[in-house]
């Protein structure tokens, strides 16, 4: 099974430090929702693995979050594409939950659900806390300078082997070379 595990805000969708709080906050970057169908095609299963702190600080509920979900699923589709699953933690930083990145829960669960080894896996991010946690698991990180990902890469310590793009279409584009 070929698989890979996405980001959300900042890598699909454009991130923004008061958090996508409803539907109409999620717009999709250019390219990102192309590229996951250009993935769909080639046999990929893609999964979205995102903190979703929000939740856990009130700013949204379940109804919202799906909301949001169900405008990203629709907007996948109308190119060709899908998503398969949306794995997420609705837990703040200080709930020290092992679901929320950069513990490897999250990951763990992907890897369970799916049978799969994920070793080689391309998991892309554009936060190192994304990073760290596929990478604990032998995922492949995939940094994308969107979002938070230019911050990021200036700021160093990336895993070993992370591979660099400008965005999630360029990520892509390397994948299925």
């Amino acid at each position: 099974m070929k698989l890979i595990i996405l980001d959300r805000d900042g890598v699909i969708n454009f991130d923004s430090d008061q958090f996508i709080k409803n539907p109409e906050e999620w717009k999709p970057i250019p390219g990102s929702l192309e590229a996951i169908a250009r993935l769909c095609q080639a046999g990929y299963r893609v999964v979205v693995a995102t903190n979703q702190s929000g939740i856990g600080r009130g700013l949204f509920d379940m109804s919202t979050l799906n909301a949001i979900h169900d405008k990203m699923h629709k907007a996948c589709a109308l190119l060709g594409g899908r998503i398969d699953a949306v794995f997420f933690c609705p837990h703040t930083a200080e709930a020290n939950c092992h679901c929320r990145k950069p513990k490897s829960g999250m990951i763990e669960e992907i890897a369970e659900r799916y049978n799969i080894e994920l070793k080689g896996v391309a998991a892309v991010g554009d936060s190192l806390r994304d990073l760290e946690a596929a990478a604990r698991l032998g995922a492949q990180p995939f940094l994308v300078l969107t979002g938070k990902g230019t911050k990021t890469q200036a700021k160093g310590g990336l895993p070993d082997g992370t591979l660099t793009f400008p965005d999630l279409a360029a990520a892509v584009t390397h994948i299925l070379s």
